[in-house]
């Protein structure tokens, strides 16, 4: 270990080395970046502004939106920078600091998302339960309980990574600092590293996903012996793009963190849809297919 150097930052490849890729690339980021947090920002005004959105899954999706306001914004401000910048470098604790909020944001997000499945489970399939069932102390304690995870998983992966030295190259082939884009790069050996949060990950996912997969099977049973076709079509359009946003969102991340680190051009793709694109379509797609936030959106602006 004497002949190695240590070093105190990295410097991170990004999307493209071309110059005028990545200035469009800045344009194209730096626009959704913008829509992120203006789409996110209006959906918690709208729910917060009106007394008719005052319900679990309105109360869902304010915390939904301030944790994809998060979540982008844990990453997007150091790539829009590094766009324009000759020197594309992070010093070392804050890459670490910045893969804690990554983690903590993303885990956070899955133990909602599962909450928000069973929401809408019980709202469909037992709607005379479900005032009686979604009270207010089970709300909060199930978004306090998807923070406690999201804190928890990324606490104790971040810790472990405290104990690993960086030496040799220092150039991360990724746009962010991520956890299995670290350990290629540590002169200690990362292995126990890697099971902890492949299992962790494994873990999570075995926790929430099945939640997710059973409420949404129970949705399409009922929504199946709806009378209407006009009725089966709009519940099925709604609910489909719902789950479509959760398991593009778990099926990219799980990849990510289950699989071994190549540095590959996929791995950033990966990336960019579980914690760019997702942040961007979440309030798209729970408002612009829900009346009530339509019509509350417009009477805020007639105020």
């Amino acid at each position: 270990m004497n002949n190695f150097t240590f070093f105190t930052e990295f410097i991170l490849l990004g999307l493209s080395a071309n110059y005028h890729l990545q200035t469009l690339l800045f344009v194209l980021f730096l626009g959704i970046y913008l829509l992120t947090l203006m789409g996110n920002l209006v959906m918690i005004l709208v729910i917060r502004g009106d007394s008719h959105l005052h319900i679990p899954m309105y109360f869902f999706l304010g915390h939904l939106s301030f944790l994809d306001i998060c979540f982008s914004s844990v990453t997007m401000p150091k790539m829009l920078q590094n766009f324009l910048s000759q020197k594309k470098s992070i010093s070392v604790w804050g890459c670490i600091t910045q893969s804690f909020f990554f983690l903590l944001s993303g885990c956070a997000e899955a133990s909602l998302l599962s909450a928000m499945a069973y929401d809408r489970y019980a709202a469909i399939c037992h709607p005379l339960l479900y005032t009686m069932v979604m009270n207010k102390p089970l709300c909060m304690v199930m978004v306090s309980a998807a923070w406690v995870m999201g804190f928890l998983n990324s606490l104790v992966n971040n810790l472990f990574v405290h104990k690993l030295r960086f030496c040799g190259s220092n150039i991360i082939s990724h746009f962010c600092c991520e956890l299995p884009s670290l350990f290629p790069l540590s002169c200690t050996d990362p292995t126990a590293n890697k099971f902890l949060l492949s299992g962790s990950s494994a873990f999570l996912g075995l926790l929430t996903l099945p939640l997710i997969l059973f409420s949404y099977s129970k949705i399409i049973s009922a929504i199946l012996n709806i009378r209407s076709s006009e009725g089966q079509a709009k519940a099925f359009s709604t609910c489909s793009s719902h789950l479509t946003v959760v398991l593009l969102f778990y099926g990219t991340a799980l990849f990510r963190y289950i699989s071994p680190a190549s540095g590959s051009v996929l791995e950033r793709v990966v990336s960019i849809q579980y914690s760019v694109i997702t942040s961007l379509l979440n309030p798209l797609i729970y408002s612009l297919k829900n009346q009530e936030v339509k019509a509350a959106l417009q009477r805020m602006l007639r105020q």
